[in-house]
């Protein structure tokens, strides 16, 4: 059932806690993740229900003022997917203050109504993180700290995967991979579908999001039916 204007701005309010630890004031600290990832300098969420932006939290309050004033410029109603109306104007305050080093932009898909998973997928934990070794490597000291954790298993080895990277009580954002030799095989989307089920086994709403140019992330969302809820926009 949709969300009222007011519901979806809290959720996706929610979100934004979920994506970052955050000081008293909301500004950004770090990634809420168990590795502490630095946080962009601005992230712009543009919603149905009118934009939401957090700034890092030593940037200016001066600048951050004029952000927010900017972004009022944004469209409401339908969630945009042509670029934030002011971006140049993000990027112009931006770079006066330092360089811009990164620009991401991408679309937010809320999972929860996925389709249940095609085929039987493996919980990953501690006991049997090896599934990952050959693989995903890169992925083994995550084991501890993603749950929903699952994967797509042939033989002794993981070919796709599928987490929460930030969690909160309210809302679970997904890392997913599928590797290289198995795409285009239906993995990613039973894998995601399975972990958006599991999350909401949780009571959390799953989200799902990718970037612009990444046309095989976004295929996986088209397959499974996933409705755009949100943009997002960020500028370290």
């Amino acid at each position: 059932m949709p969300l009222d204007t007011d519901s979806l701005r809290a959720l996706l309010s929610r979100r934004f806690d979920t994506l970052y630890a955050t000081d008293d004031r909301g500004r950004l600290l770090h990634s809420n993740e168990w590795d502490s990832r630095p946080a962009p300098r601005f992230h712009l969420m543009r919603t149905p229900a009118g934009p939401l932006f957090r700034c890092r939290a030593d940037m200016p309050d001066a600048l951050v003022a004029r952000l927010g004033e900017l972004c009022r410029d944004e469209m409401l109603g339908e969630v945009p997917q042509q670029p934030p109306a002011r971006q140049q104007a993000y990027l112009d305050l931006l770079g006066h203050q330092a360089p811009v080093t990164q620009i991401w932009s991408g679309p937010v898909y809320r999972a929860d109504a996925a389709l249940p998973p095609p085929r039987s997928l493996v919980a990953i934990h501690e006991g049997n993180a090896e599934l990952l070794r050959p693989l995903f490597p890169d992925w083994l000291p995550d084991v501890p700290h993603r749950r929903p954790f699952l994967a797509v298993v042939e033989g002794d080895r993981a070919v796709a995967l599928c987490a929460s990277v930030r969690i909160s009580d309210a809302v679970h954002c997904v890392g997913v991979e599928t590797h290289a030799d198995y795409r285009r095989l239906g993995h990613a989307a039973a894998v995601v579908a399975g972990w958006a089920q599991a999350v909401r086994v949780l009571g959390a709403v799953p989200f799902y999001s990718t970037s612009w140019d990444n046309q095989a992330s976004r295929a996986v969302a088209a397959r499974l039916g996933l409705p755009l809820v949100a943009t997002d926009f960020h500028v370290s």
